[in-house]
């Protein structure tokens, strides 16, 4: 997913509202990870943000090793080893029993990026590893649909969706909380599984109803 935002306090590379993604709790994200691991485990969480995912994973008996490109959102995490860093490229020299790409990021619409951000999965996993990823399933690219969503005092909304191509999805993001309001823009594009292929990656098995959640194996 590309992204750029704007709004009041410290803002990520990607558009992602430090103050809002500290804010947010967690919602299915641990325990489906927690399921698919069969236990505890070390995870390489790729683009953790402030740690939404993270603590909870942490207090469910995980090793985490959370990743971000922002030291803002790095500095709110407490408890597992962080690494200040893009995604594509990176080589931490040591394999996971996971590796966690969520938040949609596999949907970058550049396909060298998304390539690279593959790569980085597979670089992480030895041969019993599993990659487990999030993305938006077929039907946010068939019929994206505006929504707002509450969560105690945050308002999430999806608004100004268009379609450049039945593949791909631009639209905006807005986070309030009291009066207090940021946008992040972004544009998606649909996620082909068969793709793994080429990081060496094979699909294994698909975790959720709506296939949002996938996990990859070494092919």
């Amino acid at each position: 997913m590309k992204a750029n935002g704007t709004g009041p306090g410290s803002i990520s590379d990607d558009g992602s509202p430090v103050e809002f993604y500290l804010a947010m709790p967690a919602e299915n994200e641990p325990g489906i990870i927690h399921g698919a691991l069969g236990g505890s485990g070390s995870i390489l969480e790729l683009g953790s943000g402030a740690g939404r995912v993270t603590h909870p994973l942490l207090a469910l008996g995980h090793t985490v090793t959370a990743v971000d490109a922002s030291p803002d959102m790095l500095a709110h995490i407490s408890g597992a080893e962080t690494v200040c860093a893009p995604i594509g490229g990176l080589d931490l020299g040591r394999t996971f029993d996971a590796v966690v790409l969520a938040s949609h990021l596999v949907n970058v619409p550049d396909p060298e990026e998304r390539r690279g951000l593959l790569d980085t999965c597979r670089r992480h996993i030895g041969d019993g590893g599993q990659v487990l990823i999030e993305h938006n399933p077929a039907s946010f690219f068939t019929a994206p649909t505006e929504t707002v969503s509450r969560r105690g005092p945050l308002t999430i909304a999806l608004r100004d969706i268009s379609r450049p191509d039945h593949d791909t999805v631009s639209a905006t993001m807005h986070y309030t909380i009291g009066d207090r309001h940021w946008t992040q823009s972004f544009t998606t594009r649909r996620f082909d599984p068969a793709e793994l292929a080429d990081a060496g990656l094979r699909h294994d098995r698909t975790l959720t109803d709506d296939g949002r959640w996938i996990t990859a194996r070494p092919a």
